[in-house]
This record gives C-alpha cells, sequence and structure tokens, in this order.
C-alpha cells in the first residue's frame, strides 16, 4: 500500500524551482534555465502569472534578479488569468491566496452589506478552474485600509490559521499618515477597547472591553503630518484608528474617529498593510510580503 505523500512535498510538487547564481533580467534567467522555449513562451508564462519570484507573483520581463533569489514556475497548467481594478494577487498556491486589497473594498459581505468584495471576486476566480473550488476567511481589513491580507483554500488551512494565528503570522505592520507631528519616535498605546457597533471606544483601564496594545515607530515628518509604521500586538475592530485618536493623532481622512476640522486632502483613509510574514500552514516555510508605502501618503510631507 502507498504511503500517501507528505504535506511538504505535496506543496513543493506545485512548483519547478531554480535558484538565481548571478545577476540578471528575470527573461535572461528564464531563457537560461529553459533553453527549448522561445520568448513567445516564456512571455506567455509570465502573462499566465505562473511565474514567481521570492513568492511573488511576477510578469515583468525585465525584473531584476539577484543572487540567492528563488524563481518558481507553476505545475498547474490550469491557473486562470486574474483582472481587477481593485484586487491583486502577489501570492497563490495550492493552499492559501495572498492579495493587496485596495482601499474602499469590503474583506467580506455583511449581513447588512451585500455587495462585491474581496471575497467574492477570489471566490469567482477560483471557480473559474473548477466550480468545487472555495475560498476561507482567515482575517480581515477594514473597509477603508489598503494592503495585505490573506484568504484559505481549504477549511483545513484555515482552521491552522485561525487557531494558530499569532504563532504563524510573526510580522504584520501597517503604516499611516497622521495629522500633527509625532512627539515621540516610537512608543506603545494600550488600551481596553469596547466594540458599540459603529463606534469603538478606548479606556486606559479595564473597563470589560478587549485590552489592545499597539506599537508604533515615527518614519518621518514635515507639513504638518507624520508618517508611522504600526505593528499590532493584538487585531482589535479599529484598533489603530482609535488608538491614533487617544494619542491625538488621528489618521488623515478618517471621518469616523478624526476631528471635523482636519482637512482629508487625500480622499481615503490613510492606512495600509504593507508587511504580511508568516509561516506557511503546510511547508513551515518563512514567507514575507510587503508592499510600499502609497506614495500618496509620502508626498504630502
Amino acid at each position: 500500500m502507498n504511503k500517501r505523500p507528505a504535506p511538504y512535498a505535496k506543496a513543493r510538487s506545485q512548483y519547478t524551482d531554480y535558484m538565481v547564481k548571478e545577476p540578471m533580467e528575470l527573461m535572461t534567467f528564464l531563457s537560461t534555465v529553459m533553453p527549448q522555449a522561445s520568448r513567445t513562451k516564456i512571455k506567455s508564462l509570465l502573462t499566465k502569472r505562473i511565474v514567481y519570484v521570492d513568492n511573488v507573483i511576477t510578469t515583468q520581463y525585465n525584473f531584476p534578479l539577484k543572487p540567492g533569489m528563488k524563481v518558481q514556475i507553476s505545475r498547474n497548467k490550469k491557473v486562470q488569468e486574474f483582472h481587477s481594478r481593485l484586487l491583486k494577487i502577489v501570492y497563490e498556491d495550492a493552499y492559501l491566496i495572498v492579495v493587496e486589497k485596495s482601499e474602499g473594498l469590503l474583506s467580506v459581505n455583511t449581513e447588512r452589506q451585500k455587495e462585491r468584495t474581496a471575497y467574492t471576486i477570489l471566490s469567482e476566480y477560483v471557480r473559474r478552474a473548477n466550480k468545487r473550488n472555495r475560498i476561507y476567511i482567515v482575517h480581515r481589513l477594514d473597509r477603508d485600509t489598503s494592503g495585505l491580507m490573506m484568504f484559505a483554500k481549504d477549511e483545513k488551512t484555515q482552521h491552522t490559521l485561525r487557531d494558530n494565528w499569532h504563532e504563524i503570522v510573526f510580522d504584520r505592520r501597517y503604516v499611516a499618515l497622521v495629522h500633527g507631528e509625532m512627539e515621540r519616535n516610537a512608543g506603545t498605546v494600550h488600551s481596553w477597547l469596547t466594540d458599540r457597533t459603529l463606534y469603538v471606544s478606548s479606556s486606559p483601564t479595564d473597563d470589560g472591553g478587549k485590552e489592545s496594545v499597539t506599537h508604533y515607530h515615527t518614519v518621518k515628518r514635515g507639513n504638518g503630518y507624520s508618517l508611522i509604521e504600526l505593528n499590532l500586538e493584538t487585531g482589535r475592530k479599529n484598533q489603530i484608528r482609535v488608538h491614533m485618536q487617544d494619542l491625538n493623532h488621528p489618521i488623515v481622512g478618517d471621518g469616523r474617529y478624526g476631528r471635523e476640522e482636519d482637512a482629508n486632502p487625500l480622499g481615503r483613509l490613510a492606512l495600509h498593510a504593507f508587511k504580511l510574514c508568516f509561516y506557511h500552514p503546510v511547508t513551515g516555510e518563512m514567507m514575507h510580503f510587503e508592499t510600499p508605502y502609497p506614495a500618496s501618503f509620502k508626498a504630502l510631507l
């Protein structure tokens, strides 16, 4: 009787791996490792979004590779092209999908809001390959927050991620543009948050709410604003927005927790989940994803 392959082996078999040993552009590298493939064939692989560089889908033919990088080519011939102005897939394998969500897009539907969401967009995408495919919710981003989030592709992976979130996710950071110039270069906000449906209140002492901890680091100050990085110990509803209000430096564009007199020059909430690092729930591999700070945040400084 044949033994079933180990989960690690199963996950790795989805890809052909190549290690980069010297600097060169991605097209040149692919031509080197696949000498039998024409330039048209290689460009087709890039268009189909099945080429990964250090775990990130890469379609740029002249992407600069450096020694030590890993290039992977998916063996899945049924990979579907994905086009959405609201959502970008940055990584996908047999078990999970990491996406970059635009501001204004709900993560998932609610009972009161039945509209197009990140969840419905990805569900349609995976079902094009197989009608039985599904997407499973792991965590959420607020509608007005942009940035990185992940979904599972099976129930077991979903449960593994949810039940072991703090052990699996080892670095998750946000960047925000806030009103005023921060007094401190770094600090921590510690309070108890109570969800009152439409508004989350904060108390400096335990009043029965949920304990919440946010660490912040000031990156730059200027022009009456500050750019800050935030690292959450807890993931409560509206936590960052409330804690910035507690510091009297509300996030630019925050109509709920900001001040009426504050302007909104960006036309959006200036909060972006720019980094997501975790151990793969099946392979144990260290996964690292990072997006640039939104250019509009930096422009105001």
